[in-house]
């Protein structure tokens, strides 16, 4: 077996914990064939046999026991160590397959890993006890603790693992994808049933703790693939992906590479994972906590509960946050498209790994930030002459030489520094959200086709958007806090070249909501082109079909009209009618006077004497939708609405 050569972490010392390759290892270069005469022998009776110093060399990974005992087996002692000597002879998966015991047991098992460089892994484990193992398959699988350390490279750490327990562990299966080559598209065959880690600590050489309850697998499987699992592992480990790594590759190494990376995708398979009390604590520079009640995934999804954090003062939570409909099966079939390329791929050919996101949800979220004091903005600083001295013209009649210039004035008196403002206080603040929700149809060349974003009860202090426009003056308005909800959801229909936009709304509580849909023609798929050139020359193209705007005031025009009345001086109904008058002879003006202008002062007057809902639909006469070169060639917006037909309505 060859082991993950990626940088040293408490994942892959957790895979060599399971101790799979530990009991009887996996991989290339341990053979041996037992004689008839010898089998015969072992098969007569059951016994006990004991071995001192076993030492598995295993490609960069190293397993040695003091001892080892096999208890309960019909095999020699010179067939376990046959077993266990390298050397030529049958493939690793059938003589595993002989393996018949009522136990194995290693009091100490150490696994050391080197990385080719200086940087050295070493995992000691302790107890080790695989029970009723028949044909290569182990029943029950367990140690009673590890230690684990990381010297010699850029990062070190140390570790510890509580007890280990698996349950139905293939040996067979694992070496035989390990070790043997297949054509990726063979039947998953099951790895083991249930393997469990408890009490993981490891600590780093930067401070840096982990540490976690309790971890849990169930139902492991694999396919084999064409450079086997050992292989890819080998090839991919440390690698990056990325342009520059693809672009200096060259077209053979490349189809091998991303080929590779797409069999191994496609050959794992979890049933299910969980993780409990996960933990995660920086404690040099800024101190950051950051704790996982529990983590779970599967078929269905991935979802976090009960997420913690804090750091600089802030400290937030969140109560679930969970993934579903996610799919790699795109990253997949692009990785496999770039196989097959000659030349280096594009930025399409890069976006086109982007998997299926499917939905995020985001529940209970509440965020805690502290009183923070930040610096005033500076006065403009006084205009003064920049000079010492000022030249003045003499008048004629006046003694002197003129040729040695006018005579100059004495420098004025320096402007006084202005008195440096003193630091904003920005108060301690509170913003939580109820539920969030983010969804993402299937991508098209990496751009997903659909999406929608949600969000519910976002609440926040009204001065925290002080200095967004058209925001900014709510605090004014008498709101102290604010509950707000928004929606944004669009959808791109191929077929038609049609961009719909199903929901753009924002509602506020004791505010109103403000709602707007509609629909863009003549989007192709050059608009999503990765060449920002392009998809903005196809911009050009795009046509407005159709237009919706829904405004319900629930408070908030009230709040409006009784804050401008004391600025004003005006009682509420006075400003209110003013705004009624502007509305229904102002509005039309402005728009050019022409019957559509007039419909919707008349409704915006209406909605100002009545507050309650407006709604305006634009649809071009055309049928096909007006362009950009119809609104910058327009003279006026009259000549726009001209080409629209309107409908406004008030209440």
């Amino acid at each position: 077996m060859t082991c993950w050569k990626a940088r040293p972490n408490l994942t892959r010392a957790a895979g060599l914990s399971v101790c799979l390759i530990a009991l009887m290892g996996a991989g290339p270069g341990l053979h041996g064939v037992l004689s008839p005469a010898v089998a015969q022998e072992a098969a007569s009776a059951v016994q006990d046999v004991t071995l001192q110093d076993v030492v598995l060399p295993l490609g960069g990974t190293v397993l040695t026991a003091p001892r080892l005992t096999v208890s309960g087996t019909r095999l020699s002692k010179d067939d376990v160590v046959a077993l266990l000597k390298p050397g030529p002879g049958a493939p690793w998966p059938a003589r595993l397959a002989r393996l018949d015991a009522a136990s194995l047991t290693i009091p100490e098992l150490r696994v050391s890993y080197v990385e080719g460089g200086p940087a050295r892994q070493g995992v000691v484990y302790r107890d080790v006890v695989a029970k009723d193992v028949r044909a290569g398959r182990i029943a029950e699988l367990t140690a009673s603790g590890a230690s684990v350390s990381v010297t010699g490279g850029p990062r070190t750490g140390t570790g510890t693992y509580g007890r280990i327990e698996a349950r139905d562990v293939d040996l067979v299966t694992l070496s035989r994808l390990y070790g043997e080559p297949g054509d990726g598209k063979g039947a998953m065959q099951r790895i083991y049933g249930v393997v469990s880690l408890s009490d993981v600590a490891y600590v780093d050489d930067r401070g840096t703790a982990l540490r976690i309850a309790r971890i849990e697998g169930r139902d492991m499987s694999g396919r084999q693939t064409p450079a086997t699992w050992a292989g890819a592992f080998q090839s991919l480990t440390g690698l990056d992906l990325d342009r520059e790594a693809l672009d200096t590759m060259s077209p053979a190494e490349r189809a091998r590479l991303t080929g590779m990376a797409a069999d191994l995708v496609d050959s794992v398979a979890i049933g299910a994972l969980e993780a409990t009390g996960l933990s995660l604590q920086e404690t040099r520079d800024k101190a950051v906590d950051l704790s996982i009640a529990r983590f779970t995934m599967g078929a269905a999804g991935a979802s976090f509960e009960d997420i913690g954090f804090s750091g600089g003062g802030a400290r937030s939570r969140i109560g679930r946050l969970s993934l579903s409909g996610f799919s790699l099966a795109p990253t997949v079939a692009a990785l496999r498209r770039l196989s097959a390329l000659t030349t280096p791929p594009s930025d399409d050919d890069l976006r086109r790994l982007t998997p299926t996101i499917g939905t995020l949800a985001v529940q209970n979220v509440a965020i805690d930030l502290p009183a923070e004091t930040v610096p005033a903005e500076p006065p403009p600083a006084a205009a003064r002459v920049p000079v010492d001295r000022v030249p003045v013209d003499r008048p004629p009649g006046l003694g002197g030489d003129l040729r040695a210039g006018p005579p100059a004035m004495p420098a004025p008196s320096p402007v006084p520094p202005s008195p440096v403002p003193a630091p904003v206080v920005l108060p301690a603040a509170h913003v939580g959200l109820r539920d969030a929700t983010m969804s993402f149809g299937t991508p098209k060349d990496g751009v997903p086709t659909a999406g929608r974003l949600s969000l519910s009860g976002l609440t926040l202090p009204s001065a925290a958007v002080a200095g967004i426009p058209g925001l900014g003056s709510l605090g004014q308005y008498g709101y102290r806090d604010l509950d707000l909800d928004a929606v944004a959801e669009s959808s791109w229909d191929e077929a038609a070249r049609e961009l719909k936009v199903r929901e753009i709304s924002v509602s506020g509580k004791e505010m109103g909501t403000l709602r707007l849909n509609g629909t863009v023609g003549g989007i192709g798929p050059e608009v999503f082109d990765a060449d920002a050139a392009v998809s903005g020359y196809a911009w050009l193209s795009a046509t407005a079909k159709a237009l919706d705007l829904t405004i319900e005031n629930t408070g908030l025009f009230e709040r409006f009209i009784t804050a401008q009345s004391k600025v004003l001086s005006l009682k509420p109904e006075e400003l209110t009618q003013e705004y009624a008058t502007a509305s229904a002879f102002g509005v039309p003006a402005i728009l050019g006077g022409s019957a559509n202008a007039k419909a919707i002062g008349t409704a915006m007057a209406q909605f100002v004497a009545k507050p309650g809902r407006l709604f305006l639909s634009a649809r071009p006469k055309n049928g096909t939708g007006l362009g950009v070169i119809d609104f910058s060639a327009a003279p006026n917006p009259g000549a726009v609405l001209d080409r629209l037909d309107v409908t406004a309505k008030a209440n």
